[in-house]
């Protein structure tokens, strides 16, 4: 809880905070969670009314106000231009100066408060760092260009096993995002592990600056993003922001087998554990054995101890997922048997789902996202599975010059896989000229506009013992074809 007090001095920028006078019947008033999506709202809850590319909170304040917020972080100009439509809303509310309190007194005990400020995203992140500063928890940062959600679920059910663990929820990762997840910090939380995601050059440093990790872990550097910042090595450079924004006492947490990530342990002051396949990792796995659907197994070893691991985490590529866990296990002082027990716990298992399509054949929803990386490890998943494998591989965005060979490099490896290919999108098509001249014969290939186009491809084709992988970057909206490959002909 937050209490209000607390928000109108957090709010306000450092060097001219002051504190409001709050009258007695406001006192002990408090805020349940900071919200960014009206949909989200609760009786009790902070609304953060931000202004983006596609819509403007301060749009939806007659429907937060009707949910029953307790409260919601406005733009002063914002709301004076909405007075109007406002003043037709049944529920009382009162504008309020964080830095006087004035417009608390003449509040009704019911009046949700628009505390107004010049900028509600600079004043959410002042206030998360105002909290973060009355806190103590050992904060767990996570970046990469793939595998940070996966690992942030892993690395917190590990360390969940000893510790009172607070979670980014979903992907908040963002300068928006990221700060409510702070706001969610109690006095009992002694771990908080966070994702810290990229748009540009300095987002990464600036995302450390407000939660001030302790530990950090990079999972990896590839294309991801590359569109935005130009180079392979640009994007290495902004996450090596983490390392180099760890405390001298902290722990610098790197994937060995990645080069890029491994030259980053020269650009921290925090100590150094990697982890990787190779023999020269810290924590490192050997004897890998995917057996599919069910899991994988192998021998982790650290300092002279071997641990044989078998774990219902999906697909090789999850090994880095349990040594990244693993190594932050370590560094946190679990033991093997604590690190095992949260490895193996079912709420932190791969994003990847199985399910079952109406037709009888089995879904892999990889949906979520999509880089060429995780796109081929997916592809090594379905290459384990037994029964006819369908690839249904939608656009991978946000690649810049690299999308082409990207696309490509995961054409040749599904013509490998595959005994069918589904294309989805504009980009796509290079997955299916790279299986063409890979040797893929037409009939095992559909190419598609859209979604809608590959559900109504896919509805004849599948069959009951089908291994049907759908994959593509979120900009996609691959999960709507997943979504209707399950719906049965009743439910239409």
């Amino acid at each position: 809880m937050l209490r209000l007090i607390h928000v109108l001095h957090g709010v306000q920028p450092r060097w001219s905070r002051g504190l409001p006078y709050l009258p007695p019947q406001w006192q002990a008033a408090s805020f349940g969670e900071v919200v960014t999506d009206s949909r989200e709202v609760e009786p009790g809850t902070l609304f953060l009314a931000l202004e983006g590319e596609r819509t403007d909170g301060h749009n939806f304040l007659a429907d937060v106000l009707a949910r029953g917020a307790r409260g919601a972080l406005v733009s002063r100009a914002a709301v004076e231009q909405r007075f109007a439509a406002l003043s037709g809303v049944s529920r009382p509310w009162a504008l309020v100066d964080p830095a006087t309190g004035a417009g608390l007194a003449e509040a009704p005990p019911d009046a949700c408060l628009l505390i107004a400020v010049d900028d509600p995203l600079m004043a959410v992140q002042r206030l998360a760092v105002y909290h973060r500063g009355q806190l103590t928890p050992t904060v767990v940062g996570i970046t990469g260009s793939v595998g940070k959600t996966s690992t942030k679920e892993v690395v917190a059910a590990v360390l969940g096993r000893r510790y009172r663990t607070l979670k980014s929820r979903r992907s908040f990762n963002s300068e928006a995002t990221l700060p409510t997840t702070l706001l969610r910090l109690t006095p009992d939380h002694e771990v908080a592990v966070l994702e810290l995601g990229m748009w540009a050059p300095g987002e990464i440093r600036f995302l450390a600056d407000l939660a001030r990790p302790q530990v950090g872990i990079v999972t990896n550097v590839g294309p991801s993003h590359l569109e935005r910042l130009g180079s392979i090595e640009a994007i290495a450079n902004a996450k090596a922001e983490l390392p180099e924004s760890l405390p001298a006492g902290g722990w610098c947490i790197l994937n060995a087998d990645d080069p890029r990530v491994l030259a980053m342990a020269e650009r921290t002051r925090a100590r150094v554990l990697t982890y990787g396949l190779g023999a020269d990792a810290d924590v490192r796995a050997e004897h890998v054995t995917s057996f599919g659907l069910e899991g994988i197994a192998f021998d982790a070893h650290h300092d002279g101890v071997s641990v044989p691991l078998r774990l219902p985490l999906i697909g090789r590529h999850s090994v880095y997922t349990a040594l990244a866990a693993a190594a932050a296990g370590i560094v946190m002082g679990l033991s093997w048997h604590e690190i095992s027990a949260g490895l193996c716990d079912p709420e932190a298992q791969s994003r990847v789902r199985v399910v079952e399509a109406a037709c009888g054949a089995t879904l892999i929803d990889d949906s979520y996202n999509a880089a060429p990386l995780s796109t081929l490890a997916a592809l090594d998943l379905l290459a384990t599975l037994s029964g006819r494998k369908v690839a249904v591989l939608g656009d991978m965005l946000e690649l810049g010059v690299a999308a082409e060979e990207g696309h490509r490099s995961v054409g040749r490896r599904a013509a490998e896989v595959a005994d069918l290919i589904v294309t989805v999108g504009p980009q796509a098509r290079w997955y299916a000229e790279a299986a063409r001249e890979a040797g893929l014969p037409a009939e095992q290939l559909r190419i598609c506009a859209g979604t809608t186009d590959a559900v109504a491809t896919l509805e004849p084709l599948l069959q009951p013992g089908d291994q049907v992988l759908i994959k593509g970057s979120r900009g996609m909206e691959m999960e709507r074809i997943i979504a209707a490959l399950r719906r049965r002909p009743e439910e239409e």
